[in-house]
C-alpha cells in the first residue's frame, strides 16, 4: 500500500511538472536563440530609453512585480551577489523592469527594499508583452550579438547560479 501511495504521488508530481513546463512554453514569446525584441522604456517624466542603445553589451533583463514573493527572493540575490560584481562593468547592463508599475510605484517600493540597482517601469506591460504572456519573475540573458542565451521563469538557486556562470562566460 505504501508503494502504491508513493507511486501515485510520484506520478502526480511528474505530471504537474510536465504540465507546468508546457504551460510555461505556451506563455513564452521569446525563447533561447531568438533576437532580443526591440522595446522602449517610458519614464514618468516623458524620457524614453530605447533598447537599441544596448547593442554590443551583455544585457540581463528581469521582469518582476512588487507583490511577487519569488521576485523578492530573486531581487535580493541580485542585490547581494550580481549587482556588486557587475555594476561597474561597461559591457554589462541590468534592466530590472517592474511589470505594471510606474516610476512612482518603484520609488516607494525601493524605499522599503533599498536596492542600489535601477528599477524601470512597464506600466502597460508593453515591454513584458514583447517577451511573454504571463508568469513572473522572468529573466532573459542577452549576449553581445543581441541573442537570448538564457531564459528562466520563477526563481531557484540552481538557475541563478547557472545565470551567474553564463554572465561570467559572456563577459570574458
Amino acid at each position: 500500500m505504501k508503494n502504491m501511495k508513493a507511486y501515485v504521488l510520484t506520478l502526480c508530481l511528474f505530471l504537474a511538472t510536465v504540465m507546468a513546463k508546457a504551460q510555461t512554453s505556451e506563455q513564452d514569446i521569446v525563447k533561447v536563440g531568438d533576437a532580443m525584441p526591440s522595446f522602449t522604456i517610458s519614464l514618468d517624466d516623458g524620457k524614453k530609453i530605447n533598447s537599441n542603445i544596448y547593442a554590443g553589451k551583455v544585457v540581463l533583463i528581469n521582469f518582476f512585480a512588487t507583490w511577487c514573493p519569488p521576485c523578492q527572493k530573486e531581487l535580493a540575490e541580485v542585490q547581494a551577489t550580481l549587482w556588486p560584481k557587475y555594476q561597474n562593468n561597461k559591457d554589462f547592463i541590468l534592466l530590472t523592469i517592474g511589470r505594471e508599475h510606474s516610476v512612482a510605484d518603484l520609488l516607494t517600493y525601493n524605499e522599503k527594499k533599498g536596492f542600489t540597482f535601477p528599477l524601470y517601469p512597464d506600466k502597460d506591460r508593453s515591454i513584458y508583452g514583447a517577451f511573454a504572456k504571463s508568469l513572473i519573475p522572468r529573466t532573459y540573458l542577452i549576449d553581445k550579438k543581441g541573442k537570448v542565451v538564457m531564459a528562466t521563469v520563477g526563481f531557484n538557486q540552481e538557475d541563478y547560479q547557472n545565470l551567474l556562470a553564463k554572465i561570467e562566460e559572456l563577459l570574458k
